[in-house]
């Protein structure tokens, strides 16, 4: 018992002893590293987006003006062509026929056109003797009259069979990109019915979209007002951009071509129409491509100054937008902010900022407002890592 007694006391002594002694002091945490940037300060112009798609100025359905069998294809399918390309022949050997019929006509009545001017003035010659009767020579006279217009007829029939030879070699209208061929060769083709192929324009290419009417609003008052200085559509500059352009850069840029005459009253918004170049060589295929999905922006006002951060760097709380902001203490700082629209990838900031601020540009939930922090001078549109 008394062993155990010893051992108790110990274990105590011990307990107190160390209790006795001071905790060492808590070691302060580095002050975090930021990185911060003063907002861009740009000249900018306001606008508005709307999506749209890609039209050809030209589209062409290729048919034959003649009926008969398709001989030859002398286009590759897709193949880009100029205007008078041959595309298509359709036999050409009935149609040579009748060209040679109506030149056979031809020649047959202006054969009797020659004995019919000998008839008539011998039968003038025998009425004014008195030797020959006036009967015999008005009938001369109606038939020479009768053989002048069958001339012009056949004259007409001999155009006509020329046309329909020519007509046997189709060629493209336009110059563009054909399609595929819908018949091969040896296939009947009627005329002004079967369709053969497609061509379209390449170059310039429409943009058809549609704008709200307000849009179209402000755009007539801006006209009258004069910022928009001429009063042609065509002065108003249009920026496109493909469905592979994510970061809006919109790198096409072009005219207002048209805008319709009616508001659709059923969706309150204008069909307008946008021209673009689209230029392209044999090495060098076309941007542009009719059909296609595009983003469209219409430029509007003057250019006025404003305030730009990444997109990075605003907060949402509650449905507000905020930023912080480093102030002179080197203390973090909420700052509510009012939002603008996107220029270059980077957004306006309409009021809550002043050009000198510095902004938290990256790690925004490491951060709380009146925690001291080492700020990180970095570019706007640096990562800040």
């Amino acid at each position: 018992m008394n062993r155990f007694h010893s051992s108790v006391f110990g274990v105590v002594w011990l307990c107190v002893l160390l209790g006795c002694e001071k905790a060492p002091p808590p070691v302060a945490p580095p002050t975090p590293e930021i990185p911060v940037a003063t907002p861009i300060e740009k000249d900018v112009v306001d606008y508005e987006d709307f999506t749209g798609r890609t039209d050809a100025v030209d589209h062409v359905d290729i048919r034959a003006r003649v009926s008969g069998y398709l001989v030859k294809v002398n286009f590759k399918d897709g193949e880009t062509v100029k205007k008078g390309h041959l595309l298509y022949e359709i036999d050409p050997r009935p149609f040579q026929a009748d060209l040679d019929q109506a030149n056979g006509a031809l020649e047959r009545l202006q054969a009797e056109k020659k004995l019919l001017v000998i008839q008539v003035e011998r039968y003038t010659k025998l009425a004014v003797k008195g030797a020959g009767s006036q009967q015999d020579l008005d009938q001369y006279l109606a038939q020479q009259a009768e053989n002048v217009g069958a001339i012009k007829s056949a004259e007409a029939q001999i155009e006509r069979a020329k046309l329909n030879l020519d007509f046997t070699r189709i060629t493209a209208p336009i110059d563009g990109k054909l399609s595929r061929t819908l018949l091969t060769e040896g296939n009947l083709v009627n005329a002004d019915t079967t369709q053969l192929t497609t061509i379209v324009s390449i170059n310039p290419m429409y943009a058809y979209f549609t704008i709200e009417e307000p849009t179209m609003l402000e755009i007539r008052r801006l006209v009258r007002e004069g910022v928009i200085k001429s009063r042609s559509i065509d002065s108003i500059a249009v920026r496109m951009g493909m469905a592979d352009d994510v970061k809006r850069t919109f790198p096409l840029t072009g005219s207002l071509d048209f805008i319709n005459n009616t508001v659709d009253p059923q969706t309150g918004t204008i069909l307008v129409r946008g021209i673009f170049q689209n230029p392209y060589t044999a090495e060098k295929p076309p941007v542009l491509v009719p059909g296609c999905f595009v983003r469209v922006r219409l430029e509007e006002g003057l250019p006025h100054k404003t305030l730009l951060v990444v997109e990075r760097a605003i907060g949402t709380d509650q449905g507000n937008k905020y930023v912080y902001i480093v102030d002179a203490k080197n203390k973090i700082a909420y700052r509510q902010v009012t939002l603008g629209m996107v220029f270059d990838g980077l957004q306006a900031i309409e009021s809550g900022l002043e050009p000198g601020d510095r902004v938290v540009v990256n790690r925004l939930q490491s951060v709380r407002p009146g925690m001291t922090v080492k700020p990180q001078l970095v570019k706007m549109t640096d990562e800040g890592k």
